[in-house]
C-alpha cells in the first residue's frame, strides 16, 4: 500500500504535474472573479491568470530537466491549457469584451486538431505542438491578460491591446489549423479508407 502511495505522489503529482493541476484549479477561481465586472477583480483576475499561464513552461521544463516526463503529463498538460484559455475567453464572450464568433473559431480549431492528434498518436506518430502551434498559445495569452484588466491605467487603453493581440491569436490560430491538418492529411485519408472499408 505505501508503495502504491509513494509512486503515485512521486509520478502521478510530482512536481510537474502539480504545476498542470495548479492551472486547472485556477479555472474556478479565474471564473468567479469575472463574474465581477470590476477594477479590482480584473486586476486580480489577470494576476491569477498570469500565474496560472506561467506554469505551462515550468512544468515542461521542470518534467524535461529531471526526467519526469510521464504519459499522464503529456495528455493533461494540453487539456489543462484548453480548459484554462477557453473558461477566459468564454468569460470574455460574456462581458461582450470579444466577439462570440471569433472565439467559435478559436474553440472549434482546438476541438478538431485535438481529434487529429487522436488519430494521429493511434499511427504512432508525433503529437507534440509545432512552432505556429506555440505561437498561438503565446499570442492566445497575451491577448486574455490585457483584455482582463480591460479598463484604462496610465494612459493605456488595455483593451484595444488587448484586441490587437487578439485578432493576431485569431488568425495564428487559423493558421496553424489549417497547416496540422495539410502536415497530417496522409493519415485523414488513411483513416477514411479504413473506414469505408
Amino acid at each position: 500500500m505505501n508503495e502504491k502511495l509513494s509512486f503515485f505522489s512521486t509520478r502521478t503529482l510530482g512536481h510537474p504535474n502539480s504545476l498542470t493541476l495548479f492551472r486547472v484549479a485556477a479555472v474556478p477561481l479565474l471564473i468567479l472573479l469575472m463574474l465581477f465586472d470590476n477594477r479590482v477583480c480584473g486586476i486580480i483576475a489577470a494576476l491569477v491568470f498570469s500565474a496560472a499561464a506561467i506554469t505551462d513552461y515550468f512544468d515542461g521544463y521542470v518534467a524535461r530537466r529531471y526526467g519526469l516526463v510521464s504519459n499522464l503529463g503529456k495528455v493533461l498538460d494540453p487539456v489543462a491549457d484548453k480548459l484554462l484559455i477557453s473558461s477566459a475567453f468564454i468569460m470574455l464572450v460574456s462581458l461582450g469584451r470579444v466577439p462570440a464568433w471569433a472565439v467559435c473559431i478559436i474553440l472549434g480549431r482546438e476541438l478538431a486538431v485535438t481529434g487529429l492528434r487522436s488519430v494521429i498518436a493511434g499511427y504512432g506518430q508525433d503529437v507534440s505542438a509545432s512552432m505556429l502551434g506555440k505561437y498561438k498559445t503565446g499570442f492566445q495569452i497575451a491577448s486574455v491578460i490585457p483584455l482582463l484588466i480591460h479598463f484604462n491605467y496610465f494612459g493605456l487603453n488595455f483593451q484595444a491591446v488587448g484586441m490587437a493581440l487578439f485578432w493576431i491569436a485569431v488568425v495564428i490560430t487559423v493558421w496553424s489549423g489549417v497547416d496540422y491538418f495539410i502536415r497530417f492529411r496522409k493519415y485523414i485519408f488513411e483513416g477514411s479508407d479504413e473506414g469505408s472499408a
